[in-house]
């Protein structure tokens, strides 16, 4: 049986490493008591695999955590309902398991099968006006953004990774829909190309959707649960 959960990373563990918040949900599935299947060989490792990895110091509403368990356990040996509650509880603060539902067998690993994601970006710096200007990045035929990839640089049309900017309802943030296929573009690179009059680190992020391609129809990995008010998780962050 394969389980997919929803969850965040919110405040303070912001700065946990990619690699650091693994560890993290691999203590926290053994005090949860959870029979997580692990790998064969001198070195077993828990078989638990990661969506898309979020950039350190980025929070997001919409990480997601595949587990599987060992073969003996069946779909009723496991309340899918209590879980995300049990698997907080064992999680630091910050972390905290929205939803969970068995994975269907055969389905793509999300790193293969997630085409695009929603940000939010904000800074204390940055006002409607601000906002409303990086908007218009909408309007250019070509953004070309200085990289640096295994110590060559390059200048690449980022044009294409934007599918959208717009204020969201408050004017206090910037909704930004990014492509996630090929080398996507970061959320701190947009926050360099949207604000260039002030530092791309003071500018906050938020992953708020991690979304599929369904035939041509866009649909989240896992949509939030009825009693989950997103708007309320995005403020705490």
């Amino acid at each position: 049986m394969k389980i997919r959960v929803r969850a965040t990373k919110i405040g303070k563990v912001r700065f946990t490493s990619h690699r650091d918040a693994a560890r993290m949900w691999e203590r926290a599935l053994r005090r949860a008591g959870m029979p997580v299947a692990f790998t064969e060989g001198f070195t077993p490792r828990a078989k638990i695999s990661f969506g898309l990895a979020l950039p350190t110091g980025a929070e997001s509403i919409a990480e997601y955590v595949d587990i599987e368990l060992q073969r003996d356990i069946a779909a009723d040996d496991v309340d899918l309902d209590t879980l995300p509650e049990r698997l907080s509880d064992a999680l630091p603060n910050g972390f905290d398991v929205l939803a969970a539902i068995e994975r269907d067998t055969g389905a793509s690993s999300l790193q293969e099968a997630v085409t695009s994601c929603t940000w939010q970006l904000w800074s204390t710096q940055l006002g409607a006006e601000e906002h409303r200007e990086a908007c218009r990045l909408l309007e250019s035929n070509e953004l070309v953004l200085e990289r640096e990839r295994k110590g060559k640089r390059s200048a690449d049309d980022v044009r294409p990774m934007i599918l959208d900017l717009r204020p969201d309802p408050t004017g206090d943030r910037l909704i930004a829909d990014l492509v996630t296929i090929g080398r996507a573009l970061r959320p701190g690179e947009l926050a360099e190309l949207a604000y260039p009059n002030i530092d791309a680190r003071d500018v906050r992020a938020l992953r708020t959707h991690q979304w599929l391609d369904d035939d041509g129809t866009r649909r989240e990995v896992i949509p939030l649960p009825a009693d989950v008010d997103a708007s309320t998780l995005a403020v705490l962050a």
